[in-house]
Formats: C-alpha cells, structure tokens, sequence
C-alpha cells in the first residue's frame, strides 16, 4: 500500500513539473514581444505620427521591455545610469517567482499604450495576447507578480519620459517661412507646415547634447547656372528623369512617408504608411526571428536599434533647422523646369541632412553589434503596403540602399545622403560603445 501511495506521489509531482514545464516553454517564446511592438507599430502608422515622434514612442517602449526582461537572464545589466535621466529601475522582489516575458512584453505594452491615441486598438490587441497567455496555463499568482512589475517598470519609464520636454514642445512657435530663397519652403501637393523643428530640445538618451555629431554644413546655396549647387540639383533632375526599374522599386521600397497625400479632383486623403524607423524595427524582427534569439536578446536587440534611431532623429533634426536647406523640388521648379514631379512626394521637413541615411546607418550599426558583420537577411516590411521584399547582404547594405534610395526619389541631393551616412555611422557607433548591455 506504501509502495501506491508513493507511485502516486512520484506521478502527482511530475504531472506538476509537467504542467509548470510547459507554460515556461509557452511563454519563453520572444513572439509575444515581436508582437507587441508590431502592434505598436501597427498604431503608429495608422495615429500618422512623424518619424521622429515615432522614434520616441520605440525608445521608451523598448528600454521598459529591456528592464522588466533582463532579470531572466543575470549576464545582462540595466540601463539605469547610462541613459540620460533614468534613473534606478524598480526590481522584482526576492525570493518570488516571476514570469519575465510576460513582465517585459506588459511593460512594452502600457508604454506603448500610453504614447499612442488610439488606445482601443492596443486595448483589442492586449485582450487576445492575455487570452493566449491565459491557455498557457500561467499560474495565476506568477501571472498577476509578473503583470504588476511589469507596469511598475513601465511606470517608472513613464515618469522618467514625462521630463524629456516633448510635452513643453507641443507649444513652440511654427517653423516660420523665410523670403531667403536658399531656406526650405512647404512643397505641393498638400504644402504641409515643417515637422518638429523644435526637435533638437527633446532629451537625448545616449548622446551629450543634439549637437555633438553636427555633420559639416551643406554645399553653398546658388542658383547660377554651373555652381557646385546647380550641378547637385541638376544630377536629381537628371537622374529622377532616367531612373531603371530597379532604382524605382528601390525609392518605393524605402520611401516609409507616412505624410503621402493623394489628390482625385478636389479631393485630398492620406496613404497610412510606416515611418523610416519603422521600418527598422521590422528589420530588427526579422533579424530576431532568423538568429533564433530569445527573449532578453530580442529585446537587448530592440533597445540598441530603438536608441540609435531616436538620437539619429534628434541629431538629424538638429542639422535640419539649422541650415534650412531648400528640397530640390523647390529649386528644380524654380531654376530649372517648373514642370518637373519627384518620384517621391517630398517630406515636409528641411533637406539637409537625410533623415533615412543618418538613422539607417546608425541603426545598421547597431544591428551589426549584435548580429554580426555578415548577416544576410530578406526585409519584407513592405509587403503589406504592396510591395515585394528584398534581400540584402548584410545591416550596411540595407542602410546605404536606403540611403541611396532618397535621390533616386528626387527628395534629396546627393551630399545629404552622403554625409547623412557618416552622421548616423559616428553616432551609431558612439552609442554601440557607450551603452553596456552585459556584465
């Protein structure tokens, strides 16, 4: 009878360990992170933010996921007292069980949810992931430690954003029209005010100041025919007229404008497409999902990514507002055919310098950091906006395609693309080395 009632025993404990084995298995997979910032995403593209604002909503999102996460896994190490203004993270207590992917993606969640405007659509998302989660058979007391820290983290992010002077922003004075004729005038069809030219009083997170990585000034304005700057105005025109189907897919591919506008007769509406960074996120997705990587690492990859966007944007932007340089739109129109149309609608934002070549590079770097030098890959970001994928050699490959790919769309000279490139490289690689991830 003693030998039953230990049978018994044994099997109640490994059905236990059964059961407690599989919701771990369940739950360690790092898609309920790659989701939820796919969701976020999603809800970017369709509030319109600017690839700036968006850039914020990915930094935060992604440092809070990183947070809450990283407690899985003791090699890695937080970001508090490396990031501009965080301070120390709030940490699981001791001694509890917590469920750390459930933790990191909650804190991903309501970070996201709070940055965004369009909360019922995160709201309907999180009700069918907690579902999900819930038939994984997560006990109920790691579920609900897990949830809360999770927001205890987020909140802690939240506060620590709420100080980066986006809000004061919101009521700076409009970017005002100069008569200078070499400054950045509003472009059709819809002649869109300039877009955050404020930019450069937002927070940085890695870098000192929004000025360190200040890219020498653009070429001399002048409109006389054979000037250095007639000629680079010239070679879009000229190029934007003889363009190769290849070079169109490519300026399609990474044109992420999500301020296009279509007019039908007197009628204006907006094509919803994803921001530049964006497109990187998916790209860092992409890359997760190929290597394997599981949650921490996922998310290690997210934060690098996110962070290098966001100090591209504000150092870009930085650039943008100082030398105001007009887009060659405006300048072909004028000085050399005033019936001539980008490829691309033009961005509604100063030319100099690219806004995708700085962020491209710098984000390439950092992928590059964490994946490796020769990390081949197929991006199909784009498929949901009606385009093919396309495959690349390597994180540098994608950055100078896409960096190319903004004076094959008529939308910038070849300077911008260039030392945009050598911009967001320096401060790509500046915050790889700066930012310290492992012990």
């Amino acid at each position: 009878m003693k030998s039953v009632r230990y049978l018994v025993v044994i099997f109640i404990l490994i059905s236990c360990n059964n059961i407690s084995s599989e919701y771990k298995y369940k739950v360690q997979q790092p898609e309920f992170l790659h989701r939820t910032l796919k969701q976020i995403t999603d809800v970017i593209v369709h509030d319109i933010f600017s690839p700036p604002v968006a850039s914020r909503i990915y930094a935060y999102s992604t440092i809070a996921a990183y947070e809450a996460g990283i407690h899985q896994d003791s090699s890695y190490i937080s970001l508090a007292g490396q990031l501009n203004g965080l301070t120390e993270v709030p940490k699981p207590e001791a001694g509890l069980e917590y469920c750390y992917p459930i933790a990191s993606m909650q804190a991903m969640f309501k970070v996201g949810r709070t940055l965004v405007f369009s909360e019922d659509k995160m709201d309907a998302y999180y009700a069918q992931l907690m579902q999900e989660i819930k038939e994984a058979e997560v006990p109920p007391d790691v579920l609900h430690r897990s949830i809360e820290y999770g927001n205890k983290v987020a909140d802690h992010v939240l506060a620590w954003s709420s100080k980066d002077n986006y809000k004061q922003s919101r009521s700076f004075p409009k970017y005002s029209i100069s008569n200078n004729p070499a400054t950045w005038k509003p472009t059709p069809p819809a002649y869109m005010d300039a877009v955050e030219p404020h930019w450069n009083k937002i927070r940085t997170f890695v870098i000192d100041s929004a000025a360190q990585f200040a890219p020498p000034p653009p070429t001399p304005f002048s409109s006389v025919k054979g000037s250095d700057f007639y000629k680079e105005a010239y070679a879009v025109y000229e190029a934007g007229n003889k363009l190769t189907d290849e070079q169109r897919e490519i300026a399609f591919f990474w044109d992420c404008n999500p301020f296009m506008m279509n007019v039908k007769g007197h009628v204006m509406f907006a094509t919803k497409k994803i921001s530049p960074g964006g497109h990187w996120i998916n790209i860092t997705a992409t890359a997760c999902r190929k290597s394997n990587a599981g949650v921490v690492k996922s998310a290690e990859a997210y934060v690098r990514v996110a962070l290098s966007l966001v100090d591209g944007f504000i150092s870009c932007w930085d650039e943008k507002y100082r030398s105001l340089l007009i887009r060659p739109e405006t300048y072909i129109n004028q000085y050399i055919d005033e019936n001539w149309v980008p490829t691309l609608q033009t961005p509604p934002f100063p030319e100099y310098t690219s806004g995708h070549s700085v962020i491209s590079a710098a984000a390439a770097d950092a992928l590059t950091g964490v994946f490796g030098d020769s990390f081949a890959f197929t991006d199909s970001t784009e498929i949901e906006f009606g385009l093919k994928p396309r495959s690349f050699t390597s994180f540098k490959h994608a950055a100078d395609e896409a960096a190319v790919s903004r004076f094959y769309g008529g939308i910038h000279y070849t300077p911008a693309c260039e030392v945009g490139k050598v911009e967001g490289a320096a401060l790509g690689a500046f915050i790889r080395k700066k930012i310290q991830t492992k012990k």
